[in-house]
């Protein structure tokens, strides 16, 4: 499942709440100034991958979340660290601690995380 940087502004927001397409447009229309059309073109699209599913109520249909949060992430992680890093984490740590793009408080998360995960 591959969710381009458009679906993701959608299902982050369905990930908070149901919402209808009107909401949807509503909600995005600041940050994209999408129309309906394009929120509808999305929507399609996500249906299709079987990421978001709707409930229909009289004329208004009600979208869904059909992927947790937690699995989107990891799917777009493994995808990132197989495309730019040849799956290798210690290389994109590497490359994000050289490029000073973690703090020492994250390095310090990262740590613990990992001394965990040996114990």
């Amino acid at each position: 499942m591959q969710i381009t940087n458009s679906e993701w502004k959608i299902i982050n927001l369905l990930w908070q709440k149901p919402m209808t397409i009107m909401q949807l447009t509503k909600a995005l229309y600041d940050e994209t100034k999408w129309t309906k059309y394009t929120v509808i073109t999305l929507l399609k699209r996500m249906l299709e991958k079987g990421t978001v599913h709707y409930v229909e109520e009289g004329r208004t249909k009600t979208f869904y979340p059909d992927v947790t949060r937690e699995n989107a992430e990891y799917e777009e992680s493994k995808e990132l660290l197989d495309k730019a890093f040849n799956g290798r984490v210690s290389l994109m740590i590497d490359t994000l601690v050289k490029k000073e793009m973690v703090d020492d408080r994250e390095i310090d998360e990262i740590c613990k995380l990992l001394n965990l995960k040996k114990k």
